[in-house]
């Protein structure tokens, strides 16, 4: 019994490398070709992962689009939340917030953008267990927006986490069809955005 104990604990272990690696190339996918283009095949080939091995971890490409809208939470927020919490909650945080929004979008984390963007068009009118994650990771969004407004002073922290929310949107929208390395959209975006708060 012992000596079994290594074998799945290999196992468990480069199943747990195997799901990262696609969850992550999944949630790149999403940004540039929506979360509906995944396919077992063209992760194979973009990862070097066969398709049954990543068949074995995800058991279904539902599964593996759930699994990048969760990587891309992860990485939303070691790259763009992480660094606010040391800032004192309300105005300072928010500032701290698109200045942090803004360098996540800069360093082309995402090749397609804001993944919060991208997907919620792209599932906004669906149902199901994809679009339950995608609303939720939205949800999130929004909520820390609200809560960070209310520290703020905001009378109406719905309503500004409403008008923030769309202007990061909108900026990265621009910034997409304008191609590469045209920030200018992003930039207006995060200035707008600043004037809404407190």
């Amino acid at each position: 019994m012992p000596t079994d104990a290594p074998v799945t604990d290999g196992r468990r272990a480069r199943g747990d490398v195997t799901r990262r690696r696609v969850a992550r190339e999944a949630s790149m996918i999403a940004t540039i070709s929506g979360l509906d283009s995944i396919t077992v095949g063209s992760l194979a080939e973009r990862t070097g992962v066969s398709k049954s091995g990543i068949l074995t971890v995800f058991g279904s490409r539902e599964a593996i689009q759930v699994a990048a809208v969760a990587e891309a939470r992860r990485i939303y927020q070691e790259v763009v939340l992480a660094p606010i919490w040391s800032e004192p909650a309300g105005s300072p945080r928010l500032r701290a917030l698109l200045t942090s929004w803004v360098a996540y979008l800069h360093a082309g984390v995402f090749p397609g953008g804001c993944f919060i963007a991208a997907t919620s068009v792209e599932y906004g009118h669906r149902t199901g267990p994809v679009a339950d994650a995608v609303r939720r990771l939205k949800r999130e969004w929004l909520d820390l927006l609200e809560s960070e407004l209310t520290a703020a002073g905001s009378t109406s922290p719905e309503d500004d986490a409403f008008r923030i929310d769309a202007y990061l949107s909108a900026g990265n929208t621009q910034d997409q069809l304008e191609g590469i390395g045209d920030w200018s959209g992003t930039e207006r975006a995060a200035r707008l955005a600043l004037e809404v708060i407190p």
